[in-house]
């Protein structure tokens, strides 16, 4: 009992520290919206936003290469030689890997 007691009057006498230290806890670690959670909340904000963005730029190529094919016929042969390294019957063709 005189344990107990030796508790309780150790509780009573840190109230304050004691519940400072259980809320700064809960808020950094338990909570639903800690800061914990923020935190990793923003790192996946900034990782999505450099998705995007590569996303837009790519979105933009494709979109003018689009506009090339309709605007250019020479284009469609221009780009079936270099990407897909067709050729014509009488041609012969070297690659050269940098």
């Amino acid at each position: 009992m005189n344990r107990l007691q030796n508790i309780w009057n150790y509780i009573r006498g840190h109230k304050y520290g004691i519940t400072i230290i259980v809320f700064l806890i809960i808020y950094v670690f338990i909570d639903e919206n800690s800061l914990w959670r923020q935190r990793q909340y923003t790192s996946e904000i900034n990782i999505l936003n450099e998705e995007i963005e590569k996303y837009k730029e790519e979105y933009e190529v494709s979109t003018l290469m689009l506009n090339e094919l309709d605007e250019n016929p020479g284009a469609i042969e221009q780009i079936a030689r270099e990407k897909y390294l067709m050729k014509k019957a009488n041609e012969d063709i070297f690659i050269i890997e940098r």
